[in-house]
């Protein structure tokens, strides 16, 4: 018996198999073509799309210092004895007086030299003793700087009459009342107790905005109001999707072609929005937890480079009721679709004002496959082999299962250039070269949703370990209510019937015997690749069954008749015009006729080349069931990756279809 990840690498380079007692994932190679990187952090504070939102700097310079250190830790010196004396500006000791505060602040090189500070006139300096000066520069890399503020009342009466004399009159001048300035919000929730609860969610993200904290949900959906409207795109029982469009150029700020280009790149994903269970209270046993989330979106991150899994963006935890673009997308989605099933948002039976929300992003897979209306076996074939090419990496990757792979966690996108999903005519049969037929149909597929898969993920290598160290992730089955449900119709018992078919391929090897067993605790940790193939048998039975009819291709080309000159009318020097030879004409309309009839036939030969390999891809695909069947299968097909080196072996497959 061959197992799976060494399937296909004995295909490809010929070397024995190792033992499965060996196994791990120290083999990280990544087969099929590069993906290219997905856009991120596009919404940070300092994106185009929130600039309006910004606030603007102080006016006085002592305010725009302190707003730019705001976030500098200030070092208190005055412990520490002065082992240098800092040059500070020349100002005279009487004008001075009391008047003045100092603040001495430690600085990275990078922070002192930032532009957009204010500069100050240069002044001659001297030196002169500060108490609070801070004594070192550490490493080369910190630099003191001195903030001397000064009252706005000054001693000198001089100088004062003089203001007097230039300032406006009285009548005109109203005196300002100093009031305390608003402090803007940061939007992050701070509350200790409740960040503690999301941190292994909070580690998971890739910014430092993200990785930060809770923030609150409003103020996250605001970085992208003045650029894009939202829409809801689907729903499950884990939560609900959501879209970002760019507006119009008429509605939104302008920005630059850069900027514009790096919005529309990031409006191409989509936003899965998570209730999260409460900590206690009501909420607690309900929802999704934290450490499910958490597991998948490490799984997000580790299979993001595996072509055929979905693209990783980041993730962010938020707080509070949907914001106002969310709520109209939500009920714009339940006035127009008939799967709405998920309570309103806007509930408070169903969802507190402190409800927790997991978000999210990827890059947008195209649409699910339960949506998707497929017609022609190239469809079939490159939906069927696409999933299980991914499936067999994945193996060879991270030993992964899936668990769930029903059709809404199959998605479908297109290959053509203006991305229209409608089958393949002759023409482009013809025009494309595929020695095994893969790749016809013009889809590329995309599995999502890891809520209920299995991996080893491998967290890094430590010089004693060269495997690194190893972290499964995965969720256990028999806590979720999953294998007791029967279906109403047809697809739905087919559906219901294949989870206990993977429980029992789990616990017995048998996937027929779905009699229910005793639970053993951790058994959905361990690594059953086989459960992959019921699900890909699954995808198989739905594609075969539900197609629809397939579109009548174009008629052949007609023969052209021989065309009759038109009358002309009767001119009275007819006898002296000169007439057309009739073996010319004869001659033109053979070869107008000629020239015709090798079109209809080279039509019809195309019609039949066609016709042969959609016969040729038909009988593969009945092949597979036969290998696949649960009762009378191929008794060493134990993974996706042995059916994927069985078909390269078979010429189903070629192998730049896969490496």
């Amino acid at each position: 018996m061959t197992s799976g990840s060494s399937a296909l690498v004995d295909h490809a380079t010929s070397t024995p198999p190792r033992k499965p007692s060996t196994r791990t994932v120290a083999q990280r190679k990544v087969y099929g073509k590069k993906k290219k990187n997905a856009p991120r952090a596009v919404l940070d504070p300092k994106s185009p799309s929130c600039t309006p939102d910004r606030p603007q700097e102080p006016s006085d310079p002592v305010e725009a210092i302190q707003t730019k250190l705001a976030q500098v830790s200030l070092v208190d010196e005055t412990a520490r004895t002065p082992a240098l004396v800092p040059e500070v500006p020349e100002t005279p000791t009487k004008e001075l007086g009391d008047q003045s505060k100092y603040i001495t602040i430690e600085l990275d090189d990078e922070l002192t030299t930032d532009s957009s500070l204010p500069q100050q006139p240069a002044r001659t300096p001297t030196k002169q003793p500060c108490p609070d000066a801070s004594p070192t520069r550490r490493n080369g890399r910190q630099k003191t700087v001195e903030v001397r503020i000064y009252n706005k009342k000054s001693n000198n009466t001089k100088s004062t009459r003089a203001e007097k004399d230039e300032a406006p009159s009285a009548s005109t001048q109203t005196p300002r009342k100093k009031t305390a300035k608003a402090r803007r919000s940061s939007g992050f929730v701070r509350d200790p107790e409740a960040n503690s609860y999301v941190q292994p969610i909070l580690n998971e993200a890739l910014s430092p905005l993200a990785s930060q904290s809770i923030q609150r949900f409003s103020t996250w959906a605001s970085r992208s109001a003045s650029m894009f409207d939202v829409a809801k795109l689907a729903e499950g029982s884990y939560g609900e999707v959501y879209k970002l469009h760019l507006r119009e150029e008429s509605s939104r700020p302008a920005v630059s072609k850069s900027k514009l280009a790096k919005l529309k790149a990031y409006g191409n994903g989509v936003f899965k929005v998570v209730p999260l269970c409460a900590k206690k209270g009501p909420g607690s046993k309900k929802f999704t937890s934290i450490a499910e989330i958490a597991s998948e979106v490490k799984m997000l991150k580790y299979l993001d480079p595996i072509p055929g899994f979905a693209r990783f963006r980041e993730i962010h935890v938020v707080q509070g009721r949907f914001p106002e673009s969310f709520q109209r997308a939500w009920e714009h989605y339940k006035e127009t679709k008939d799967d709405c099933e998920n309570p309103n948002p806007a509930s408070k039976k169903a969802y507190p004002e402190t409800q927790l929300w997991a978000i999210v992003e990827m890059d947008d897979a195209g649409c699910e496959l339960e949506k998707f209306s497929w017609s022609s076996i190239f469809q079939i074939y490159d939906i069927f082999w696409g999933v299980a090419m991914a499936l067999a990496r994945a193996e060879e990757y991270a030993l992964f299962e899936h668990r769930d792979l029903h059709l809404g966690n199959v998605c479908i996108q297109s290959t053509r250039p203006d991305g229209t999903t409608n089958p393949p005519t002759d023409m482009e049969i013809a025009r494309q070269s595929s020695p095994s037929g893969f790749g016809l149909g013009a889809l590329e597929t995309t599995i999502i949703d890891y809520s209920l898969s299995r991996a080893d993920l491998r967290l890094g290598d430590l010089p004693d370990d060269p495997d690194g160290v190893i972290e499964n992730a995965s969720s256990d089955l028999d806590k979720k209510q999953i294998f007791d449900a029967v279906g109403e119709d047809e697809d739905e018992i087919l559906l219901r019937n294949t989870y206990r078919y993977m429980r029992a391929t789990l616990y017995t090897g048998n996937p027929s015997d779905t009699e229910k067993p005793r639970n053993v605790q951790g058994i959905w940790a361990e690594y059953a690749p086989r459960t992959n193939l019921v699900w890909l048998l699954f995808i198989l039975k739905n594609l075969m069954k539900n197609r629809k009819p397939e579109p009548t291709q174009s008629t052949p080309v007609p023969v052209p008749q021989p065309q009759r000159k038109a009358l002309a009318p009767c001119s009275p020097n007819r006898a002296m015009e000169r007439q057309p030879t009739k073996g010319k004409t004869n001659k033109a309309n053979d070869q107008s006729l000629a020239g015709a009839l090798v079109k209809e036939r080279q039509s019809k030969d195309l019609q039949t080349r066609v016709m042969q390999l959609k016969q040729t891809l038909e009988d593969r695909m009945k092949t597979v069931l036969a290998l696949l069947d649960l009762e009378n299968g191929h008794e060493d097909m134990c993974c996706a990756a042995d059916l994927v080196a069985y078909a390269m072996d078979s010429q189903w497959l070629a192998e730049q279809d896969f490496f």
